[in-house]
């Protein structure tokens, strides 16, 4: 990267960042130093990341105790690392697992390697909004059904969106069950804090990774494992754990992860109701809008079981713009930058290092924009098609392939991961069949602005399949 990129780059920084990550570059809150002098190993009195008995340990057992887990583990590798391990450690090999269809690749990335036979759970969708539902108890109950050998059930609460699936009836059918259950909490550290829903690692997940850097006040990559008190296995867990995660840990990042979990301990519930209160401001100062939607705030649909009101989504359908119209008007006429732009809603992700002045300018912003659009044509929902599994993924990618037009996919098997980033959930996984509804919600998705991704780098052009016709 050349100087005036990074130039560019920086001039970029002073718009407000209504995304990742969860410290908001706020240093009034957090100060300015970057401690070179406490980049350290494990040397003597250091302790070790990978057989914590010290100071790591004292940090463990302290986010521990404050998450209600009966073991932590401070990760550096952000939550992917975490899910890998505890994908690993609990679903075994070779054998059927339970996943909801919406977890993120990482999920994926651990059936390949685990060469695991996944039984997929779709949740439902919001029409109103396009942003899928909670996972059901009922649901997680016919997949074991189907699958009585799975050791491992999937899901993620809550989801990008703040979607939260009722984790407690769940785990009372996967334990019930004789399975285990882990949940991809990344975007919810927050949950059990003041006012927040609780958190999965209460509510019986025998294992929830959450990303600290996300909602809370922590940098980037740094994340917690929490493990419940009905795991099956914590010592499996840890040593995958030192599969999965760099042997070499920043103790720069182990260490604001540590201020980070003694912020909360020390100052949580003081600094959770301030954004509990800023939150509830902010709706209630949007309730009068004409044209944009505050989603979820207000009223939950019927398949949506509870929702996390730190997440913003506000919604453009039925309007003459498109989310990613709005996300750059916010970008350019604002100077406001939000974490995601969907076809028709931007996701704006807040924390508690936001301020009373940012959540005020985000307000203002949406107050003027609102009042500068106007209602057009109701624009439709896209829906990404349930696809049938014909292979495991691992399976998939062990076949010959070929790359092919996605106008001429239709009725091959894919060979790769199709996804819009953020939020890197597959619209297609390798072992799917390709139908007509999914080549034309691509090209619709790509049409309306949303930039897709592939394995293979292709997208939206071509797509690598296995070698067959059908």
């Amino acid at each position: 990267m050349d100087h005036n990129k990074i130039s560019e780059m920086l001039d970029g920084l002073d718009r407000y960042p209504f995304h990742m990550p969860g410290h908001k570059r706020n240093t009034d809150l957090l100060g300015k130093e970057f401690p070179y002098d406490r980049d350290i190993t494990e040397i003597s009195g250091s302790d070790n990341l990978h057989d914590m008995s010290g100071v790591i340990l004292e940090e463990c057992t302290r986010a521990a105790k404050l998450w209600g887990a009966a073991a932590a583990h401070i990760l550096v590798g952000g939550s992917t690392c975490g899910i890998l391990a505890a994908i690993r450690a609990l679903a075994g090999h070779d054998r059927p697992v339970i996943v909801a269809r919406n977890c993120h690749k990482s999920v994926y990335n651990g059936i390949e390697l685990c060469r695991l036979h996944p039984t997929y759970i779709y949740p439902q969708t919001d029409r109103a909004s396009g942003i899928c539902g909670s996972i059901t108890p009922a649901q997680v109950d016919g997949a074991l059904a189907e699958a009585p050998d799975a050791r491992l059930v999937i899901l993620t609460s809550p989801t990008y969106e703040g979607v939260i699936s009722d984790v407690a009836g769940i785990a009372r059918v996967v334990h019930a069950r004789g399975a285990a259950l882990l949940v991809d909490a990344a975007h919810g550290a927050h949950l059990g804090q003041g006012d927040f829903a609780a958190h999965p690692i209460t509510c019986g997940a025998d294992v929830a990774i959450c990303s600290l850097h996300k909602t809370l006040p922590a940098p980037t990559q740094t994340a917690l494992a929490l493990i419940g008190k009905t795991c099956p296995d914590p010592a499996a867990f840890a040593a995958q754990l030192a599969v999965f995660e760099t042997s070499s840990p920043s103790y720069i990042l182990m260490e604001q992860a540590a201020r980070c979990i003694r912020l909360m301990q020390e100052r949580g519930e003081e600094l959770t109701a301030q954004w509990s209160h800023r939150i509830a401001t902010f709706a209630q100062r949007l309730a009068h809008l004409q044209h944009l939607k505050l989603y979820f705030h207000t009223e939950l649909p019927a398949c949506i079981w509870a929702y996390d009101p730190g997440k913003l989504v506000i919604g453009t359908r039925g309007t003459n713009i498109s989310g990613h119209a709005l996300a750059q008007l916010l970008r350019e006429d604002y100077r406001i930058e939000v974490e995601m732009a969907a076809c028709d809603y931007v996701i704006a992700m807040t924390s508690l290092a936001d301020t009373d002045q940012g959540f005020a300018r985000l307000a203002d912003a949406l107050d003027k924009i609102d009042a500068r659009i106007c209602f057009a044509r109701q624009s439709h929902h896209i829906p990404v098609p349930q696809l049938y599994c014909v292979y495991a993924p691992w399976q998939a990618a062990d076949l010959s392939q070929t790359c092919v037009p996605v106008s001429c996919a239709q009725g091959h098997v894919a060979a790769e991961y199709v996804w819009a980033y953020p939020p890197g959930i597959p619209l297609v996984v390798p072992g799917e069949r390709v139908s007509q509804e999914l080549i034309a919600a691509l090209g619709e998705l790509t049409e309306r602005g949303t930039e897709l991704h592939s394995t293979c780098g292709k997208m939206p052009d071509a797509l690598r399949v296995v070698k067959e016709q059908i």
